[in-house]
């Protein structure tokens, strides 16, 4: 995996006056044949885990344009619980589209940006070329349920510890955080060191998105997302989309089974011995599948 040096990196200023920093690999969006824009997981995650992967997509000769959302890397951090919400995440997308001078385009979300990539397809269907939805979910109940049955391995005894210490607010304890721990080597990571672009990404996670948005942890949803379901308006989104996973996702593969159910023109890949982060674990398979469905959409045919 080659990993590049951006091209260029910019600060633009959001309308609420924030300021963010954007990366761009490939020449400029005016000089491009095609432009792909990336959401990295989250929220309140750096780019860098994402970012470093697949910026070797410029190869395509593409501009490839990743960015840290607010609140996270060197993005500014502001303290206002009432900026993590979906619909400014939305607002914040459209907004680094504009200011980059980038027309139509393709769009790639991971994880929870699978959640704001489908977020933006909906409320701006006419800018987006092609999709993809990796490693994600848009039905956070049934997703909650899916989670439930990934714990469940853990036997009944653990499970009833982690029911019991997130009852009681005791999540930090040690029998807890390790539970988490392996969960997370199984479904997030399945690779026995972790790397260093993912750690680093780890290292600085701004958790107040995260908490406000999602919970306290991978595996527990208690945030303002809880209850969000987009599975009945996918019908609405009507590009070629490619939705991937892994087969020991901890978005399971069952999520991803729905939302290529709902969408009218997608194509379904399961990566096998992978989890959450298949493009560190099983790369060239990986940026096979979504080279070649990146191509084809290019081209008219995904």
């Amino acid at each position: 995996m080659r990993v590049r040096v951006p091209d260029a990196v910019r600060r633009i200023t959001l309308d609420e006056g924030y300021e963010l920093v954007t990366y761009r690999y490939g020449p400029p969006p005016d000089e491009a044949s095609e432009v792909l824009v990336c959401l990295n997981g989250g929220p309140g995650l750096p780019c860098d885990y994402l970012r470093e992967s697949h910026s070797c997509l410029a190869d395509l000769g593409w501009c490839v344009v990743f960015y840290d959302q607010l609140g996270c890397g060197a993005s500014d951090r502001p303290d206002d619980a009432a900026l993590w919400t979906l619909e400014r995440y939305v607002a914040e997308l459209e907004q680094v589209r504009s200011t980059l001078g980038i027309g139509r385009f393709h769009l790639f979300g991971h994880s929870w940006g699978t959640w704001l990539g489908t977020e933006y397809c909906l409320t701006h269907p006419d800018r987006v070329l092609s999709y993809v939805a990796a490693d994600g979910a848009v039905d956070i109940p049934h997703l909650v349920g899916e989670l439930h049955r990934l714990r469940q391995a853990l036997g009944d005894q653990t499970v009833n510890m982690m029911l019991r210490r997130e009852a009681e607010g005791s999540i930090e304890h040690p029998e807890y955080q390790a539970a988490i721990t392996l969960l997370n080597y199984r479904h997030v990571c399945r690779l026995d060191e972790w790397p260093e672009p993912l750690k680093a990404s780890i290292a600085g996670w701004n958790m107040a998105p995260y908490v406000a948005m999602q919970g306290p942890n991978e595996f527990t949803y208690t945030g303002n997302m809880k209850d969000w379901n987009r599975i009945p308006a996918l019908p609405a989104i009507t590009i070629p989309c490619l939705v991937l996973a892994g087969e020991f996702d901890e978005l399971p593969p069952t999520c991803s089974r729905k939302m290529h159910d709902a969408l009218p023109d997608s194509t379904l890949v399961i990566l096998r011995n992978c989890s959450h982060m298949p493009f560190y674990e099983r790369p060239e398979e990986y940026f096979e599948v979504l080279t070649t469905f990146l191509r084809k959409a290019a081209n008219g045919a995904g």
